[in-house]
């Protein structure tokens, strides 16, 4: 199949909320330049692409309410590139609606599935490994899913289970599992048969039409209904009376744990989910104290493992400080040990429930 026929779905709606308060939802993380390079993570992800897919095949799927933010950004794509969804209903919702607006237009389509958050520090590896999944769901009927080699038992990860041997670095999948226990983790690093999920997903557009049918009707059935008006004038409008009605439910869980036909191509390419400030901490350069300073002045006594974010010229003054994140946006300090990082998500549900939208 030819690069004409090659497109690229990137999935940037959600709000980061691990991230906060950096992340905001009227500013989530996939808009910020986070890594000091001038280039934001939605603008990151499309430049890594572009030696895949021609500039045309990208389509953005976001929710509304940041459509100036994708517009000033990426200035480049149309309209017609980018959807905008009325509600946040998942990833199945997002991605069924995107491949039936690429199904208009281009029914043989191959395509690839990421979000806008990840890190990828081996850009050439990247772009070998996407070339070979291309080829191999083009010429497999597969729905096929990256697998990233474990360098830690991760708890925040979900974890592939290899079966079969298919060919070169391709396997079929024998289970999924969702963010399992440390000690479980720690049994699938272990085993050398288990890979993180990277949510980076390659198929063509008739084989994964085929399984929303068959393993999300509900999904599917939304998007049926429109088949005529999707790819037409109409499309929005159409979008924006029934999108709100999709069901919340993830891809994997919609389809990737029920399909027969799933394959993960195992890859290393410095892969990092950028989903926390552990995540951040992880990929940034670190000084002599293995401290991380994020465009900010810190004088740290007796201080090792923090990551330091503080917008503006404040300085900061630590001494005796050991593996927290300090990460101050204004009108919000947030001081937690990264070891209770996962706990950020319940901080902001609870500043939600305590003082409104404010600080969110």
């Amino acid at each position: 199949m030819t690069e004409k026929h090659r497109y690229c779905v990137i999935m940037c709606g959600g709000i980061g909320s691990r991230f906060w308060p950096y992340s905001r939802s009227s500013r989530p993380k996939q808009f910020i330049d986070f890594l000091g390079t001038g280039r934001t993570l939605l603008q990151m992800s499309v430049d890594r692409i572009l030696p895949l897919v021609p500039k045309e095949n990208i389509i953005i799927v976001t929710n509304e309410q940041y459509a100036p933010l994708v517009r000033e950004q990426l200035p480049e794509l149309t309209d017609d590139q980018i959807l905008l969804e009325p509600a946040r209903r998942n990833t199945a919702p997002c991605i069924a609606w995107a491949m039936y607006h690429i199904a208009a237009r281009d029914p043989e389509a191959s395509v690839i599935v990421a979000p806008s958050d990840h890190i990828i520090t081996r850009e050439n590896l990247f772009i070998e490994s996407i070339g070979r999944g291309f080829e191999f769901v083009e010429e497999n009927d597969a729905l096929l899913t990256l697998g990233i080699k474990p360098t830690r038992p991760e708890t925040g990860y979900g974890y592939i289970q290899i079966g079969r041997h298919i060919d070169g670095d391709f396997y079929s999948v024998k289970t999924f599992t969702e963010k399992p226990r440390r000690e479980l983790a720690e049994v699938f690093v272990e085993t050398g048969e288990f890979f993180w999920n990277s949510g980076i997903f390659l198929w063509r557009v008739p084989t994964i039409i085929r399984e929303l049918r068959n393993n999300a009707p509900d999904v599917a059935g939304v998007f049926d209904r429109g088949i005529d008006m999707i790819g037409t004038p109409r499309e929005l409008e159409f979008i924006n009376e029934n999108f709100p009605g999709c069901m919340s439910i993830s891809i994997d869980f919609a389809v990737m744990e029920k399909a027969k036909n799933v394959y993960v191509e195992c890859v290393e390419f410095g892969w990092n989910d950028l989903g926390t400030w552990s995540a951040l901490y992880d990929t940034s350069p670190k000084n002599r104290d293995a401290n991380v300073t994020q465009n900010c002045n810190v004088l740290a006594y007796n201080s090792t493992g923090n990551i330091f974010a503080v917008n503006g010229e404040k300085l900061i003054v630590v001494d005796g400080l050991k593996d927290y994140i300090i990460a101050d946006a204004g009108d919000v300090l947030l001081i937690c040990p990264k070891a209770e990082e996962q706990r950020i998500k319940q901080m902001v549900n609870d500043v939600h429930m305590s003082l409104g939208d404010k600080y969110l």
